[in-house]
C-alpha cells in the first residue's frame, strides 16, 4: 500500500506530529511518498529522514498512491482536492489542526486508521465540487473546489451589488459584503457563520448565502446543483476579491462567472466507526442541550 503526505510547512510544532505519522506509516510496511515542499520542510528539522520519493502535482500521483494523507487542519485538506483532482485516489485526513471537521484521523488512532486502510475496513465519501469559469483568466487555470466560492468587497468599507442568475434567468441582486456559494461539504464552514443552514453530502445541491445583506428579508437559498449559477459584480470599488476554498484572486467589474457542478467527484476516506451526523454532533455540538 503506498501513502502520498502532504502538509503545510507552518511550524515547527508539527514536525513531532508527521514524524509520528510517518514512523506509523513505516512500521506497517507501507510505501510512501512526501509532497516536495513539505520534504524541504521535514528534512530541515529530522535529520534523519532518508530519501523517499516526492511528488510535486497531481500527474506525478496518477496511478501511484492508493491514498493520501492531508496532515493538517480542514485547509490543509482543501489544499489535496488540486493533488488528486480526478484521479480518484482517496483523501485520508490526519488531525493536526484545531476542528477537524473534515480531518478526522487523530493523532491517537492513527494505528488504527492505517491497519483500517490496509484492512479494507473503510467507506468512500464522494463530495461534489464546484467550478468556476470565467471571461478572464483567474486562479491560475486551478478552478475547482470542495467548499466554496466567494465574492467579497475589497479596499472600502462600502457595499457591493452582485447580480445573480440561475440558468441564465435572473434571481436576485444582492447588496451585501459579499455571496457564498458552498457545496454541501462547504455548507458547515463560511456559510454556516453567515447563517446558511447545514447541507448533508448527499443532497446534490449549493447554497447560496449572503455576506451581511443590506435587506433583512433576503435569506440564503438552496438550488440544485444541476443549475449553473453566473455571477456580475460592480461597485464603488474598482476591484473585488474572489475567493475558491483557501485560494483568492482579485478581479474587477468585467469579470462575467459562472459557477457548475464539476464532473467528477473527491472521495474522503470514512472509517467504519465514522458518519457525518455524528461528526456534526460530536464537533459542531449539534443538538447539545445546555441544561444536562
Amino acid at each position: 500500500m503506498t501513502i502520498a503526505v502532504y502538509g503545510r510547512p507552518v511550524n515547527s510544532t508539527q514536525v513531532t506530529f508527521a514524524e509520528n505519522v510517518l514512523n506509523v506509516l513505516a512500521a506497517s510496511g507501507c510505501k510512501v511518498m512526501i509532497h516536495k515542499q513539505y520534504f524541504n520542510f521535514l528534512k530541515q528539522e529530522l535529520k534523519s529522514l532518508g530519501a523517499i520519493p516526492i511528488f510535486e502535482t497531481s500527474e506525478d500521483l496518477k496511478g501511484k498512491a492508493d491514498f493520501l494523507f492531508s496532515i493538517g487542519g480542514d485547509g490543509t485538506l482543501l489544499d489535496t482536492v488540486l493533488l488528486v483532482k480526478d484521479s480518484g485516489i482517496p483523501i485520508a485526513g490526519v488531525n493536526a489542526g484545531r476542528l477537524g471537521f473534515l480531518s478526522s484521523i487523530t493523532k491517537e488512532n492513527i494505528s488504527i486508521a492505517v491497519d483500517a486502510l490496509a484492512k479494507g475496513h473503510f467507506s468512500l465519501d464522494a463530495r461534489t465540487l464546484l467550478k468556476v469559469e470565467s471571461n478572464h483568466p483567474v486562479f491560475d487555470g486551478d478552478n475547482i473546489a470542495l467548499n466554496d466560492f466567494t465574492i467579497h468587497k475589497k479596499e472600502t468599507s462600502a457595499m457591493i451589488k452582485i447580480h445573480t442568475y440561475l440558468n441564465g434567468e435572473y434571481l436576485n441582486s444582492y447588496w451585501a459584503d459579499g455571496l457564498i456559494i458552498a457545496t454541501p461539504t462547504g455548507s458547515t464552514g463560511y456559510s454556516m457563520s453567515c447563517g446558511g443552514p447545514i447541507i448533508v453530502p448527499q443532497s446534490e445541491s449549493f447554497v447560496i448565502t449572503p455576506i451581511a445583506p443590506h435587506n433583512l428579508n433576503v435569506r440564503p437559498i438552496i438550488v440544485s446543483d444541476k443549475n449553473v449559477i453566473s455571477l456580475e459584480v460592480e461597485g464603488r470599488s474598482q476591484n473585488f476579491m474572489a475567493t475558491l476554498d483557501s485560494r483568492s484572486a482579485t478581479i474587477d467589474s468585467s469579470f462575467q462567472l459562472a459557477i457548475r457542478k464539476e464532473s467528477y467527484c473527491i472521495n474522503l476516506v470514512r472509517l467504519s466507526n465514522e458518519n457525518f451526523l455524528g461528526t456534526l454532533r460530536s464537533k459542531l455540538n449539534w443538538g447539545l442541550d445546555s441544561r444536562n
